[in-house]
């Protein structure tokens, strides 16, 4: 049963997420998009560019940014260079990696450009 929670809870998360980028003016293009390095929780459309989201969500915000590590950082590099692989522009597209850290009561914070290409 924790585990099915936890699901729902992340899902929660990403919809809360996915919503504030949309406020921002951004278009989500894509929700848990899998590629050969695994899932990239939101995808969003950043003028002519994109912005690959990672969202963590813990106890407290600090919790949450403990739960990406280098490894996975690379996991979502090699999703979104294949992602971009179908993009007009290819590797040369603007992009941008953000992480999405949220606590338990929703609180969240938004690291724009958490780490560079």
């Amino acid at each position: 049963m924790s585990g099915q929670v936890s699901h729902l809870a992340g899902l929660a998360a990403e919809d809360r997420i996915a919503a504030d980028y949309a406020r921002r003016g951004h278009r989500v293009t894509a929700r848990r998009w899998r590629g050969p390095g695994g899932e990239i929780d939101l995808i969003a459309e950043n003028g002519d560019g994109f912005i690959f989201i990672e969202v963590k969500k813990s106890r407290s915000i600090a919790r949450a940014a403990e739960r990406l590590g280098a490894h996975q950082m690379q996991r979502i590099y090699a999703s979104a260079s294949a992602y971009l692989a179908d993009c007009p522009n290819g590797q040369d597209t603007d992009v941008r990696f953000d992480v999405a850290l949220m606590d338990a009561t929703g609180a969240f914070e938004i690291l724009e450009n958490a780490f560079a290409a």
